[in-house]
C-alpha cells in the first residue's frame, strides 16, 4: 500500500506541475507575433519573464519557510490556485501591463508551487528512490515545456489566429493542475502516516542559514547560474533567435527547441537512476556544468550543426535538475528542506530576472535581428561566462567531496535520518556526517 501510494502522489505531482511549465514556456513562441502584431521590443518580451520571477526574489524564502509550518500538501493545493489565476490575466493580456501583473501573479504560485511539490517528493521518498523520483517529476515536467514548443506546429491554427489563443490554451492546462492539486492534497491528507514525519517548523531567524554547509552553497550558487542560462534563453528568446540567426520559421524554430526538453523528457530518469544506484553525484554535475558554457562558445563562435548544441544543452539538462535537488535534501536537515528550496529559490529568482532583463537589453542595443544577427552575439557570450562561473562551483563541490572523502551526496537515498534538536548534526548539515 505505501508503494503503491507514493508513486501515485509522484504521479500527481508530476501532473501538477507540467501545466505550469508548460505556461511558463508559452511566451517563445508567441514571441515573434508580439513583436510583429503589438510591437513589443526584445526588452518588452524578456520582462514577461523577468517579471515571473521578480516576486520570488523577496518571497520564495518565505514561501519555503511557510510550506515548513503549513505542510508541503496544502501549499501545493494553494500554489496552483494563484498559478491558475495568473495563467488568465495573462491570456487575457491586453493592455500590456495586465499581462505584466498576470505573469507576476502566475510567477508568485508557480515557484511556491514548485519548492512544495519538491518537498512533497522529499517526504514521500524519503527512504529510497529518491533521485528517480525527482528524476521522473521532472521529465513528466519537460513534457510540458516540451509541448509548448511543439505548439506552433502541433496547434497552428491558434497561432493563425493571433497571439492570444495559444496562452488561453496555457490557461487551460494550467488549470488543470488545480483539479490534481486538489486530488494530491486529499490523498496527502488521508494517508499521511505513510510519509515522512517532519519534526515542527520552528520560528525562522536569519542567523540559521549560517548553519548550512559549504557544499550546500556550492550546490545552490550552481543551481542559480544553471537556471539563470538555460531558461532566459530556452524559454524566452531561443525560438526568436533561430528564426533570425539560422533562417528557419516558427514551426522548425519550435521543433528545433524542443529537441532539448525532449532529450531530457528520457535521459533524465536515466541520470536520476545512476546516481541513486551508484552516487557520484558531484562528479555528475561537473560534467553536466562543464557542457553549458561550451555549447553557447560554440552558438556564438562557430557554425556548429545546431543538432551539436542541442545535444549538449539537453545532456546538461537532463543532469543538473535530477541529481541537484535529492543531493541539495541530503545536505540539509528533513524539517529545513522547505527552507533550504526556498532560499535556492529566491536567489534564483533574482538571477533569472537580471538575466532576462540583461538578454533583451544586450539584443536591443546591439540590433539583433534577421537583417543583422551578429546583434546576438553580446547576449550568447553573456551566457557562456555566467555558465563558465557555474561550472567553477561544480568543481569546487567535486573538490570538497574529494578532500573529505565522505559518503556525503553520494549516499544512496534522499534524505538523512533526522537528527535529535541539539546535536551537532543538527545545525551543519550532512553531507561531512553522513
Amino acid at each position: 500500500m505505501e508503494r503503491q501510494t507514493k508513486w501515485l502522489m509522484l504521479a500527481l505531482a508530476a501532473l501538477t506541475i507540467m501545466g505550469s511549465y508548460y505556461t511558463y514556456d508559452s511566451i517563445a513562441p508567441v514571441a515573434g507575433q508580439f513583436r510583429t502584431e503589438r510591437g513589443f521590443s526584445h526588452a518588452q518580451i524578456g520582462l514577461l519573464n523577468a517579471v515571473f520571477n521578480l516576486p520570488n526574489i523577496a518571497l520564495a524564502l518565505i514561501g519555503g519557510i511557510l510550506i515548513d509550518r503549513i505542510g508541503a500538501a496544502k501549499a501545493i493545493l494553494i500554489a496552483a490556485s494563484i498559478c491558475a489565476v495568473g495563467a488568465i490575466l495573462t491570456a487575457i493580456g491586453d493592455p500590456y501591463g495586465l499581462m505584466l501583473v498576470g505573469r507576476l501573479i502566475f510567477g508568485l504560485g508557480n515557484e511556491t508551487l514548485y519548492i512544495a511539490l519538491l518537498v512533497g517528493i522529499s517526504q514521500w521518498f524519503f527512504n529510497g528512490q529518491g533521485a528517480l523520483a525527482v528524476a521522473l517529476f521532472f521529465s513528466t515536467a519537460r513534457i510540458g515545456s516540451y509541448s509548448a514548443d511543439k505548439s506552433t506546429s502541433w496547434f497552428a491554427p491558434l497561432y493563425a489566429e493571433g497571439w492570444q489563443p495559444p496562452l488561453w490554451l496555457a490557461a487551460g492546462l494550467t488549470s488543470l493542475g488545480v483539479v490534481t492539486a486538489l486530488i494530491y492534497f486529499l490523498v496527502d491528507r488521508k494517508n499521511e502516516h505513510l510519509r515522512a514525519r517532519t519534526a515542527p517548523s520552528e520560528n525562522f531567524r536569519l542567523s540559521e542559514l549560517r548553519g548550512f554547509s559549504p557544499s550546500f552553497w556550492h550546490i545552490l550558487w550552481l543551481n542559480v547560474l544553471f537556471a539563470s542560462v538555460f531558461f532566459p534563453f530556452r524559454s524566452t528568446f531561443s525560438i526568436q533567435y533561430f528564426q533570425d540567426v539560422k533562417g528557419m520559421t516558427l514551426a522548425d524554430a519550435g521543433t528545433a527547441n524542443s529537441y532539448v526538453f525532449a532529450a531530457a523528457i528520457f535521459a533524465t530518469p536515466i541520470f536520476g537512476l545512476i546516481a541513486d544506484r551508484w552516487g557520484k553525484r558531484a562528479s555528475l554535475l561537473l560534467l553536466a556544468a562543464a557542457l553549458m558554457p561550451l555549447n553557447f562558445l560554440l552558438l556564438a563562435l562557430t557554425e556548429a550543426g545546431l543538432w551539436v548544441t542541442t545535444l549538449l544543452m539537453g545532456l546538461s539538462f537532463s543532469v543538473i535538475p535530477a541529481v541537484i535537488w535529492p543531493a541539495t535534501a541530503m545536505l540539509v536537515e528533513r524539517h529545513r528542506v522547505g527552507t533550504a528550496f526556498g532560499l535556492i529559490n529566491m536567489i534564483q529568482s533574482l538571477g533569472l530576472a537580471l538575466a532576462n532583463l540583461a538578454a533583451g537589453a544586450l539584443n536591443d542595443y546591439f540590433g539583433a535581428s534577421r537583417g543583422h544577427p551578429e546583434g546576438y552575439d553580446a547576449m550568447l557570450l553573456m551566457f557562456a561566462g555566467l555558465s563558465l562561473i557555474g561550472f567553477i562551483c561544480a568543481a569546487l563541490l567535486w573538490h570538497r567531496q574529494r578532500y573529505l572523502g565522505a559518503a556525503g551526496i553520494e549516499a544512496r537515498h534522499i534524505a538523512p535520518p533526522l537528527p535529535e534538536a541539539g546535536s551537532a548534526n543538527f545545525a551543519q548539515g550532512n553531507l561531512e556526517k553522513a
